[in-house]
Parts: C-alpha cells; structure tokens; sequence
C-alpha cells in the first residue's frame, strides 16, 4: 500500500485526541481525515471541527471504525479511545482488514496498550495477525528536553566516563478530567496504571544507549508502593461522586492516587541499573508536572516542565474563568504562573506523530511499538504484586500472564 502522503483515522477525539490534533500543525506529510467516537460522546463532531479550524485535514465524521477503514483515503489509525474500549476496537479492526473491507499501513495506539499484560499481548497478537505495523504512543520519549538531553549525556558524558547508572521519572498533577479514569475497573488501576507506564518506560530510553535495543537492559525484579492519600478523605470523596453522578464511589471503592516503583535492570554485562519512578493524583502546584532525572558517573541531567518557560503573574483583581490555558491540569488563574507554551511540542506529541507518521510512510517499524507497549504492561503488573504483597517481586513473576489488580476488580481497601 504505496502512498506519499499518509491519511489518518482518529479513534477517539476526547482529551488526548485533540492534543494529537493541535500537534499536527507541525506534522508534514500526514492529514487527518476522519474521526470516529463512542456513540454515548459528542467528541467526534468537537474533533472535526478543531482539526478544520487547524487546517490539518478536511476531516469527517465516521459512523464506525470498519467505515474508516473502508475509505481508501484513510491509511493509518490512532487510536486514542479509553482503556476499556482498545480491546474491541481492535478487534474490530483486525475483523475489518480480514473480512476484506478495506487496507491499512498501520495503528498506532495511547498508552497503556492494555489494562493489564493479557490485554497487551492481546493488542499486539491481533496487530500482527493482520500484518500491520504499530507505534505505541509514549510521548514523554518524544519531548525535546529528553531527546537532546539524553543525546549529550551519552555522547559526551557516557563516552568519557562511562553509562548511566539511575534515571528518576516522575508524573503529578491533582487528577484525571473524565470520571472514567478514576474507576479501576475501567482504567485498569489508579495513578500506577494511568501514569507510571510513562515514568517507567521515559526512565528506561534514558537508560538506553542511543541506537540499542530495548533488551539491552534486563529487569530482573520491582518493588512498589501504593496509596490512598488524598481521595479517600471523605471530602475529596464526595466531590469525585458528585462529579461523576455517583459512579465514582473512593469511599467503597477506591484507587491509588499517589504510586512509586523501583525497577532493578541489569545491562549486557550484568551491571546494575536503577529506574525509580513516582506518580499522584494529589499533586497541587500550577498544573501538570513531568520531572526526569539521569545520572553517571561524573555528569547528570535534570528536566522540570514547570521551568521549561515564561512565568506570568496575576493579581487578587484579575478575577476569571477557570481554565487550562496556561498549563495542563491548571489549579489557579491568579498568582505567579509559569506557562508551558507550546504543551504539544514540550511533552513530546509533535515528536511522536512525526515519528509515527514517516515510519508508516517508509514501510517500517516505529522505533517505540506494541512490543514496547507490552514490556511497560508487564512492568506495571509487576508492580502492582509488589505493592499488594509488600514486598520486592523477581521478573518476570509466574503468573504475570493472568494477573489482574485488585484495584482493578474493585476489591483493593487501603
């Protein structure tokens, strides 16, 4: 399937389909032409408008998922739809190609490729039945502040005084927009599972010499901790059940909002390496805040995204609407700010799209894929024994294959 031009298909036109959306500005060679939704949602009409307006496609609105892939315009799919729901779009996708319905160069998926590793390696089996290639959409690998960092401490540091030995990766902000997400069932866990498959896996690349294989680091064992810190207090709780109609319920059914792991690698020659890596939903400052740390032997990178900017302040009398436009995850509209201005490029959607985009185009693998997907999966199950049976877990654990949370189930009582 030869084409100079890729055309897209948005699964999913919700929170992080339109931060796709608004970085395709900087994507060449690729339109996005089509959006499909849950029938329950509205955002594929919002999607379609936003990406006109962009003038990043002249997309439209899709019944189904099948329809998508019937359209000989749409040559590739980004599948940025909930947790609960990647399964069977998938399945509707491989049910498509082998019917005969239409052709594809490729998928490309949010994280985390599954709610758990049986549902990972389900993503993966189906992708490659059908012969598609497949990018796994980590962004945090993408950011610019990751890449270049990390390319001048393995190029000058590294070279001089030998690899890295400890990557630090850490993801808060004060909780999630949708009520879905605070759901185990749904989501497949709380933060651990909503935010850590990024920490882990950022910490990892750094860890990575440029250009190695991802195997070139072996985990060998993961010990983790979990808790309930802030959204169970009876207060906070109410205020997620009447945010989402009574089916969130931290009370009865809680979730981890505050997850830290450690993750012991050993590399080709059986030296150690460290990953450690935290995430919460309990985090009040400006908004979002994504930190990486990598340290060697004589050199060391640190990157905050609430100093990557300009800072703006705004007096008691500038009184306004609340919003996101100053960061994601926003808490205030008056004080000192600082502003992430360009969100798309700093946490690494540009990038990735990009990527994703001229793989497909040149016919090859993505360099970050399911395969990808899946390792992370496993990591965060891993995990999720640790911090269950307080205590460090060998990887890979035996029954890794089968485990499912009990965050998940809606049995975890912290």
């Amino acid at each position: 399937m030869a084409t100079k031009r890729l055309g897209v298909g948005m699964i999913g036109g919700g929170f992080v389909g339109k931060f796709h959306i608004r970085s395709w500005v900087a994507v060449r060679d690729a339109d996005i032409l089509g959006v499909v939704s849950r029938p329950d949602d509205n955002t594929a009409e919002e999607a379609v408008a936003l990406i006109r307006q962009l003038g990043v496609g002249q997309a439209k609105v899709y019944e189904s998922v099948a329809d998508m892939i019937a359209d000989p315009a749409i040559h590739a799919l980004w599948i940025c739809a909930p947790n609960f729901v990647r399964i069977e779009i998938m399945e509707e996708i491989a049910d498509a190609i082998e019917g005969g319905k239409g052709e594809l160069i490729g998928v490309a998926c949010e994280k985390p490729l599954g709610r758990n590793a049986a549902e990972a390696r389900r993503m993966l089996e189906l992708v490659e039945k059908v012969g598609l290639l497949d990018g796994y959409l980590e962004n945090q690998l993408f950011a610019p502040a990751i890449v270049r960092g990390k390319e001048l401490l393995w190029s000058r540091g590294a070279a001089l005084t030998g690899p890295p030995y400890l990557a630090r990766a850490a993801e808060e902000h004060s909780g999630p927009h949708m009520p879905w997400f605070w759901q185990g069932e749904l989501q497949g866990g709380g933060v651990l599972n909503d935010m850590m498959c990024h920490s882990v896996e950022v910490a990892r690349f750094l860890l990575t010499a440029p250009g190695a294989a991802r195997d070139t680091l072996t985990p060998v064992k993961v010990s983790a901790h979990t808790s309930c810190l802030k959204w169970q207090q009876p207060h906070y709780a109410d205020r997620l059940a009447a945010n989402s109609g009574g089916k969130t319920d931290y009370r009865k059914r809680p979730a981890e909002d505050f997850a830290r792991a450690l993750v012991e690698y050993r590399d080709s020659d059986g030296n150690e390496r460290v990953v450690e890596a935290t995430t919460s939903w309990c985090f009040v400052g400006a908004g979002l805040r994504l930190s990486m740390e990598m340290l060697g032997p004589e050199y060391s990178l640190s990157v905050n995204t609430l100093d990557a900017g300009p800072k703006v302040f705004f007096s008691r009398e500038v009184k306004g609407d609340a919003g996101e436009d100053i960061v994601e995850k926003q808490n205030a509209e008056m004080g000192l700010m600082p502003v992430v201005s360009d969100e798309g490029a700093e946490y690494g959607y540009i990038g990735e799209d990009r990527h994703m985009v001229q793989s497909f185009l040149a016919g090859t693998r993505p360099s970050e894929n399911f395969s990808d997907g899946v390792a992370v999966t496993e990591l965060l199950m891993t995990a999720y024994m640790s911090a269950d049976q307080e205590k460090t877990i060998p990887f890979p654990p035996p029954d890794l294959a089968t485990f499912v949370p009990a965050v998940a189930k809606g049995e975890w009582r912290p």
